[in-house]
Order: structure tokens, then sequence, then C-alpha cells
């Protein structure tokens, strides 16, 4: 287990910094505040962006095990979405003063039955804005990268088409045999060929 001790030393100094930082977002929220509908949703912003954080921290240093970041989407369609919708109902019911859309999302609720249920749940927003950063941040995942098979370092060029090596053959083969031999190449199939047709053929009288 030795070999795991630096990968487990750095991934936990990486989680920590990420706390601290993710700790750091919750106190700036604390001092916007939540006195006025603007302040509340900028609180509940930066919360949830202190989710995405911890979860993005998971994934520094993919790119160091060949893995690439991606998006999954059906993780981001079958997950996040659901989540968003429930969380964005409550905190819209539930958020100070008249804001946008609560009073038609109090009176919905209120004609299903989940008034009570939304109220009671909303009573921890930080909550709900940190889970909806965590899960969008779940939403990616560490995939292979893709491999791109390299041409092997000893690959002649000359042979990747057949055609121009496959005619400068014959050529190479009497060069090369004129230069150990220091005498007439032999003759190609095709001069082999046009000689024979010279012998055989009778003279015409």
């Amino acid at each position: 287990m030795r070999r795991y001790g630096m990968y487990d030393a750095s991934r936990g100094l990486t989680l920590a910094l990420a706390a601290a930082l993710a700790g750091l977002a919750l106190w700036g929220a604390t001092q916007v505040g939540m006195q006025t509908t603007g302040r509340f949703w900028i609180s509940m912003a930066i919360v949830a962006g202190a989710g995405l954080l911890i979860a993005l921290a998971n994934h520094v240093g993919t790119w160091t095990k060949g893995l690439r970041l991606r998006m999954s989407p059906g993780t981001f369609a079958l997950a996040f979405l659901p989540v968003l919708v429930c969380v964005g109902w409550i905190l819209i019911a539930t958020q100070p003063g008249n804001g946008w859309q609560e009073g038609r999302l109090d009176s919905w609720s209120n004609s299903i039955g989940i008034l009570g249920l939304v109220h009671s749940i909303g009573l921890w927003h930080g909550v709900l804005a940190f889970a909806l950063g965590l899960m969008l941040g779940l939403s990616f995942d560490g995939v292979p990268a893709p491999v791109t098979e390299a041409e092997p370092a000893y690959a002649d060029p000359a042979r990747t088409t057949a055609g121009p090596r496959v005619a400068d053959e014959p050529v190479a083969a009497e060069r090369r045999y004129a230069t150990t031999r220091g005498s007439t190449p032999p003759a190609t199939p095709t001069e082999e060929s046009a000689q024979t047709q010279s012998r055989t053929r009778i003279p015409s009288r």
C-alpha cells in the first residue's frame, strides 16, 4: 500500500483545500445576508458554488491518471434536473418578501397539499442550495481520454503507399546489383519477355 501514499496525501490536501474554500464561501454568504430577495438569491448562489467546489475537487488531477473530465448527460438529466426542480420550487416558495413567483408556487403547493412540507424543508435554505451545487458537480465524471494510434518510429515513409514503392523496386534492384557486382544488372521480367519474343520471331522475307 505504500505506492498509494503520495496519491492519498495529495488527494487529502486537495480536498482539505476545497473544504477551506467552501467554508470561506459560506462565511461570505453570511456576510451578504438574506434580508431582501436579492440578497437571499446571492447567498444561495454562493452556497451552491461551495457545494459545486467540493464535488469538483474530487476530480482535480484527473489528467494525471489518463482521464478527462466529462459531463454525463444521463446523470445530468436523471439526477440533477429533478433536484433542481425540487430545490428551486422550495426556495422560490419560501424566499423572503414577495419575490418572483412566490405566490404562485405557494398556491400550487397548497392545492396539492404539500405547503406544510415545503415550508418545513424551506427552513434549511443553505443545505438545499449546497446540495444543488453538489449534485451539479456529481454530474461530471472522469473517463479515459481518447487514444490516437501513432505510427511506429521505424516505419518507412516510402511504404505508406504501395504504388510508388512497387514501381521503384526494379530500378533499385538494378542499382544494387550494379554496385555490388560491377556488371550488367539482370533483366527485369518485362525485358526478359521482350528478348524471348525477339528470339522466337521469324524474320519475314
